[in-house]
């Protein structure tokens, strides 16, 4: 056995763990609230204007979630409660589960706030079984937080991913070598991480609506229609994906995107559509205390070309209002558009560390038309 962790034999299975916190902000919020608890909470935003940031459970019963307009959230759930967003300390209850992930494994790979992967093949405690480890983590996370939380066990980063969700809240769930791979090809595409909307429906514009249907497609066939990704499509088919759990990960961009209903023609709706999406990527900014200085605008139009408009400034945007006034400057001249559009996108890159931590308003009240 390897005294190192990390450095683990060619052919021995990697022991992989997501964990999830369930709900995080909203459970903060009714943990530390009793006047919360079983009710519909939407942290961010306000019932006339903004976007929500988290929903509870009992939110999401109505089909309220995160990046919904609040006007459309109240919409759906007139009882819903509104609870502005508090960062400092959403990011102390994070530090103390990272500390509970550092006593089991220093390969912890953070995904936000609320979710990390951790590579426990060669871990601290010297537990064979990677269930009981999760297990055990989740316990400790209950006593010293307050907070439920679930996770996903697997021989890999997607699997343990997609495991993450089978049993929530508050549960685990494994998906062995074994299991794995036949598990991917009952799964529809759309629910697969890392297969957004507009790749999920390209998807099955070419006949793929699960992964038995991604198997049969060869490497080539994949690489043509999705580039970069395909060997990614390739491997997660058939239940492989190599990438390691990486401590040192850094993000080189940040982006978000939507497909509409149906196709835009307008300026106003334009800005409008995108506006959740300039809240998503500022939240990410926000909690990593990260800023940006490029901001990029994607326009897919209803023929699935597409076009891209980018604007670098001397100084990283400090904050959500700055990001769309870029925003608007780089939609301005789409319009009069020649068809309609089918999608919008926000990226943000030329990322660094910001100077200073989170502000206190989240800037999640964007103005809605």
């Amino acid at each position: 056995m390897n005294s190192e962790p990390g450095l683990i034999a060619p052919d021995r299975v990697r022991k992989i763990i997501h964990v999830d916190m369930d709900a995080f902000y909203a459970s903060v919020e009714q943990r530390d609230n009793p006047e919360l608890r079983g009710k519909p909470v939407a942290v961010g935003g306000s019932e006339a204007r903004g976007v929500v940031a988290a929903a509870s459970y009992e939110a999401r019963t109505y089909g309220v979630h995160s990046a919904m307009p609040s006007v459309t959230a109240k919409r759906k759930c007139p009882d819903l409660i509104f609870v502005k967003p508090r960062f400092d300390v959403y990011k102390f209850v994070s530090g103390q589960i990272r500390e509970i992930f550092a006593e089991y494994t220093p390969l912890i790979e953070p995904l936000s706030l609320d979710e990390a992967y951790l590579d426990v093949t060669e871990n601290l405690m010297g537990i064979e079984i990677a269930t009981e480890i999760a297990r055990e983590i989740r316990a400790k996370i209950k006593a010293a937080t307050g907070l439920n939380a679930s996770a996903g066990i697997s021989y890999n980063k997607f699997l343990a991913k997609m495991a993450s969700d089978l049993n929530k809240p508050n549960g685990q769930a494994v998906l062995t070598p074994k299991v794995g791979p036949r598990f991917v090809e009952t799964l529809s595409v759309k629910k697969f991480h890392g297969v957004g909307p507009a790749t999920a429906e390209k998807m099955h514009r070419l006949g793929i609506q699960t992964g038995a249907d991604l198997k049969e497609r060869d490497l080539q066939f994949l690489i043509y229609h999705f580039g970069k990704s395909g060997p990614y499509f390739y491997g997660i088919a058939r239940g492989i994906d190599e990438r390691r759990v990486r401590p040192d990960r850094v993000r080189k961009s940040i982006g978000a995107e939507d497909t509409f209903a149906e196709d835009i023609h307008s300026f106003e709706p334009a800005l409008e559509g995108l506006r959740p999406l300039v809240a998503k990527v500022w939240r990410y900014c926000d909690t990593h205390n990260i800023r940006a200085k490029t901001v990029t605008l994607k326009v897919k139009y209803s023929d699935f070309n597409q076009i891209t408009r980018a604007k670098t400034a001397d100084k990283p945007a400090a904050s959500a209002t700055e990001i769309e006034n870029i925003v608007t400057v780089l939609l301005g001249p789409v319009f009069p558009a020649q068809k309609g559009i089918r999608l919008l996108g926000v990226t943000l890159s030329s990322l660094e560390q910001a100077a200073e931590g989170p502000t206190d308003d989240l800037q999640f009240a964007l103005p809605l038309a």
